[in-house]
């Protein structure tokens, strides 16, 4: 009989002032099957009122893919990049 998955693992990576305001490089996070880049973005803005704040402004790259919608579905990432804006050349 074939076990159906309901969640999976996702390694959350932080860059520039994503990664101050998360004190960490890189996390790892369970999601439940169908969740979305809202559901991830909820999940971390719950680990610090800074990092909320940061994430608002931030663009994301999943499995190396931009991310065009709150509403795209993970379908199982294996990587998410949090990249806030950049200025300079």
């Amino acid at each position: 009989m074939t076990e159906i998955t309901t969640t999976f693992g996702v390694t959350v990576r932080f860059f520039a002032a994503a990664r101050a305001a998360a004190g960490v490089d890189a996390l790892s996070l369970t999601l439940r099957q169908g969740a979305t880049m809202s559901d991830l973005v909820s999940e971390l803005s719950g680990q610090s009122e800074e990092l909320g704040l940061v994430l608002r402004k931030c663009s994301f790259l999943c499995d190396g893919v931009a991310v065009r919608g709150d509403d795209t579905v993970l379908m199982g990432a294996r990587t998410v990049e949090v990249l806030p804006p950049f200025s300079g050349g």
